[in-house]
């Protein structure tokens, strides 16, 4: 099992950044990708961008060129830089998790609000 816990989340201005920080823990070693996802109220949880094991990393065009994602193996985190973000942006974001043979982990999700 894996344990995901997300931090950074809050309230920003239209044009300002935050960046999410996800921790892991627990089974680690099988961890094939990881990512971030966000539902907004009354829409379905869409993928923002993933990252997989060695490195390439994959974005929701709604995001590109405004997010970055990022993955530090040695503290077992991943992030997700936001610049110019915007009020469509507004949702809670999930850190996923991906091993092999196993089911998805899921984080217990961060809100973001962005006010115009």
């Amino acid at each position: 099992q894996v344990q995901l816990v997300e931090s950074g989340g809050g309230l920003v201005q239209a044009g300002g950044s935050l960046r999410l920080s996800c921790v892991a823990s627990g089974s680690m070693f099988s961890i094939v990708a990881m990512g971030w996802y966000r539902q907004a109220p009354g829409k379905q949880r869409e993928l923002v961008a993933s990252i997989i094991i060695g490195g390439s990393t994959n974005y929701a065009d709604s995001v590109k060129g405004r997010f970055t994602i990022s993955r530090d193996n040695a503290k077992n985190m991943v992030y997700l830089r936001m610049n110019s973000l915007k009020p469509e942006d507004t949702a809670v974001y999930y850190c996923y998790a991906d091993r092999i043979l196993h089911s998805r982990s899921w984080g217990q999700g961060t809100q973001v609000t962005v006010s115009s």
